[in-house]
């Protein structure tokens, strides 16, 4: 299977390789008036705020800075096109997976991504970005593109830096003293990291709605994350500090110049998402193929795919390892410290996929067992339900939203028009 998947891969790279001349001038990141006629859909080439004016709704854009400098946009919908009644409060922190962004949130379109949909239900939504993305690469000292620093990070920083920084704007900008979360793969393993690694954090948060959690990763079966382990993990040490993956990179560009094609997206990119984790028959439109390759991949560090890389090789969701003796220096041990899970006094829900091949089963029902106030492992009825489709399935309406809503509006109360 991974020889295979690999082959693939490469197949697919050659083809993307032979077609890097063609790239110019049209991959600034703004709508283009001919947008449309180049074969681009429009929401491909648009922004949050854009993405979200394409369907009548109101979107901010908000700044936060980190405590190390980083500067992350976040966004907000503060009432849904369809909202009929009171904001609920408090407000919900929304937080994307790896490699992706908040626009992953909106490919599915308002009848399906779940910006849409939680804001639609009369919730005051937020919706995060962390550094390495394209919505996260700034800092105040540090330049991305000449200073080798800036990626020298992983989700340890997301966890420990990223997340507290957002959760506290968005409360002082709300007057909020506490908030809602939803965090899908990456989104939720920054949640896990805050908790242990950060104090006061974890009780701002009333409850955390963790879909396809990416904690520990032992029984992974996703082959570009198999095949990411050979190439990241021995090498990102060798190699220093690196940005890979970014939107506006090689691999984005082809993928969003051969998605754009009708044809291509319902076969090749629907069989290259396949790769990424597994297939579910008719989940996922033709057209949010079309659109979600403008938004992804959408950047991180080297160190971040190596840290994952990690993780599965050791079967434990740990802190990174530097080597014994570096170890021994960080951590004052030679192995490094297990994340704290123990710590997470919150109510915590659990959603996943029986068909999700990157944040397997098992590992689900293991971290289950370590979070002292576990109020629901949810699975999903949908038993061809993959870790993709938390995004990007048409189906997110009757599938997960139903879910989500339900634990929301439990831990929610009416608030102003």
């Amino acid at each position: 299977m991974t020889s295979k998947g690999g082959d693939v891969i490469f197949l697919l790279f050659l083809l993307f390789a032979m077609f890097k001349s063609t790239f110019g001038k049209n991959w600034v990141f703004k709508i283009y008036n001919d947008a449309t006629s180049k074969g681009y859909p429009r929401d491909s080439l648009s922004n949050f705020t854009e993405f979200a004016r394409n369907y009548g709704y109101k979107a901010e854009e908000h700044t936060v800075v980190t405590e190390d400098g980083y500067i992350l946009s976040v966004f907000r919908i503060p009432k849904g096109k369809n909202c009929r009644g009171r904001i609920r409060q408090p407000p919900v922190l929304l937080m994307h997976g790896l490699l992706q962004s908040s626009d992953s949130w909106l490919d599915a379109g308002p009848s399906a991504g779940l910006a849409f949909l939680i804001s639609d239900a009369c919730y005051d939504l937020w919706v995060g970005n962390v550094r390495g993305t394209y919505y996260g690469r700034r800092n105040v000292r540090l330049n991305p593109d000449t200073d080798e620093q800036f990626w020298n990070f992983d989700t340890h920083d997301m966890g420990k830096l990223d997340l507290p920084a957002i959760i506290d704007y968005i409360l002082n900008e709300t007057g909020s003293s506490k908030l809602n979360y939803v965090g899908f793969s990456q989104g939720a393993r920054i949640f896990f990291i805050m908790c242990s690694e950060t104090s006061g954090y974890c009780d701002k948060i009333i409850i955390s709605i963790n879909l396809a959690p990416a904690a520990r990763l032992k029984y992974t079966k996703s082959v570009p994350v198999l095949l990411m382990i050979p190439i990241f993990v021995p090498t990102e040490p060798l190699l220093g500090e690196l940005e890979v993956y970014q939107k506006g990179g090689l691999i984005q560009k082809a993928a969003s110049f051969f998605c754009k094609d009708i044809i291509l997206a319902g076969t090749v990119c629907r069989a290259a998402l396949a790769l990424i984790n597994s297939y579910d028959p008719g989940s996922i439109l033709t057209q949010t193929i079309r659109v979600l390759f403008g938004h992804f991949p959408a950047g991180t560090s080297a160190r971040n795919l190596a840290f994952y890389g990690q993780n599965v090789l050791s079967g434990k969701f740990q802190k990174y390892d530097y080597g014994p003796s570096k170890n021994e220096g960080v951590y004052g041990t030679v192995q490094p410290p297990l994340y704290n899970l123990n710590r997470i006094n919150i109510p915590v829900v659990l959603i996943y996929g029986k068909n999700d091949v990157l944040v397997d089963s098992k590992d689900v029902q293991w971290l289950s067992t370590q979070l002292p106030n576990l109020i629901e492992s949810y699975q999903v009825r949908r038993l061809t339900w993959t870790h993709v489709d938390n995004c990007y399935s048409q189906y997110t309406n009757v599938t997960i939203f139903p879910k989500i809503h339900e634990y929301l509006q439990k831990y929610s109360k009416d608030g102003s028009v």
